[in-house]
């Protein structure tokens, strides 16, 4: 029984070292597009991955953050209304493939949770294009796309990434 528990140590303890490689965050500002810009002036969004390695040039992985899109105030003629901020958490796969040594293209693809009230979330997607700057910083510029009854949640970003491990 000993031999399994100091085994079932060394694999946990393993893992949790392979799982340190591979560990992003990073931080965008964006502006919604489409509907989002009737209802929001600016996002500003935190983001978070885990990417393995598994080919020479392809990274696959997790992605999740929080975003949040400032409501702005809508003019009615003599009525001014005040539309609330809308947040998501995205839990998505993620995918990056370097096109060279300081490019790489991808997307994240999954599910938005709206945070905010009469926010369901919806099917989130999000195509990526990223610019090494140096071993651990890199800038991105990003599309999202969130499907919500009748109408889509868009932004186009600009984000930094940090890698932690």
């Amino acid at each position: 029984m000993r031999k399994i528990l100091v085994i079932g140590c060394m694999l946990l303890f393993g893992a949790t070292l392979q799982a340190q490689e591979g560990l992003n965050v990073g931080i965008n500002l964006g502006l919604p597009v489409g509907d989002a810009s009737d209802f929001s002036s600016f996002s500003l969004g935190l983001d978070a991955n885990y990417l393995w390695n598994v080919a020479e040039s392809l990274d696959v992985g997790v992605a999740t953050g929080f975003t949040n899109a400032f409501g702005k105030t809508i003019d009615f003629g003599e009525i001014e209304v005040d539309a609330d901020d809308v947040q998501f958490i995205p839990i998505a796969a993620a995918g990056r493939y370097h096109v060279t040594d300081k490019f790489r293209a991808g997307a994240d693809i999954g599910y938005a949770i709206g945070i905010n009230d009469g926010n369901d979330g919806g099917f989130y997607y999000r195509p990526i294009v990223a610019y090494s700057l140096s071993d651990i910083t890199e800038l991105n510029f990003s599309y999202t796309g969130i499907s919500l009854d009748g109408f889509t949640w868009s932004t186009i970003s600009l984000g930094v990434m940090f890698s932690l491990l």
